[in-house]
């Protein structure tokens, strides 16, 4: 695993770090941010302006504020995590590239960036089995901005509000799966260790999926056969769909019909 040394404004590096040291200057700036997920921590601390090349075009945001800095220029897109524009990063001094675990599967991206001097930056909050513990990756970014102070505010804040939430909810015993088609005809869903999974039992669901083997691995998804996933999900309170890497569909119809297996949807579609 890398390491990063962040260096404040008007310090040096000191001589002779070890090649897996990575080294960050403040004050940072011209970021690439391709790990999306993490604009609301960027939005959350105020640090929007640090941010100069986005990695999703302004229809890919929810986020309102990264939207609107895309269509205004504030912030241009310069190409997803698996196919930037390098002479876009280059040529506009970007230093900094803020990737997901994604990356990982394209090392030869990463690879590229770093060899053009660009700082690669992998947000591994996915890999995280609780919310709590994915909101606290807001500390790392509040560190990197000289932020500190308002990072632990924020989190603090969070930790209130999921706290007395728990506190709250009582087990209503409803079942509920998040899930999504591959293009092979397979449903990929949420893994037991995932930290949606936790999101859902404090909400007081229940995952069906929660019995699932991962034989030890930290995936934050699992593929499983259709008719695995219809047997069990077919009479499911709640199905969550994951849009955003399956695709959008109008409507609940249209989903299950994507899939010769789901052909028969009158009893789920009874349920929703």
């Amino acid at each position: 695993d890398a390491q990063y040394l962040i260096v404040p404004e008007g310090g040096e590096a000191p001589q002779g770090l070890k090649n897996d040291i990575r080294v960050i200057n403040q004050p940072v700036s011209d970021i690439y941010l391709a790990a999306t997920a993490v604009m609301d921590m960027f939005r959350s601390l105020d640090a929007l302006d640090t941010i100069a090349f986005s990695g999703a075009d302004a229809k890919g945001w929810y986020i309102a504020e990264a939207k609107q800095a895309v269509e205004s220029g504030a912030m241009r897109y310069a190409g997803k995590y698996s196919a930037p524009d390098y002479e876009m990063l280059l040529s506009d001094n970007c230093s900094l590239a803020i990737e997901n675990t994604m990356i990982l599967h394209t090392p030869e991206v990463k690879e590229q960036l770093e060899q053009l001097g660009i700082t690669v930056l992998v947000d591994s909050a996915s890999n995280e089995s609780h919310p709590l513990g994915r909101i606290e990756w807001v500390k790392l970014y509040g560190t990197l901005l000289g932020k500190e102070a308002e990072a632990e505010r924020i989190f603090d804040e969070q930790v209130k509000t999921f706290t007395e939430i728990e506190q709250q909810v009582q087990k209503s015993g409803q079942s509920v799966v998040i899930f999504y088609l591959t293009e092979n005809g397979a449903a990929s869903v949420r893994s037991p260790s995932d930290y949606m999974v936790k999101m859902i039992e404090t909400a007081g669901g229940n995952y069906i999926f929660d019995d699932l083997e991962t034989d030890g691995q930290k995936s934050t998804s699992m593929t499983i056969q259709m008719e695995t996933f219809y047997t069990r999900a077919k009479s499911v309170d709640y199905l969550i769909y994951n849009n955003s890497i399956g695709g959008e569909y109008e409507n609940l119809e249209a989903l299950l019909k994507k899939e010769p297996l789901l052909a028969d949807f009158d009893a789920v579609k009874e349920n929703h």
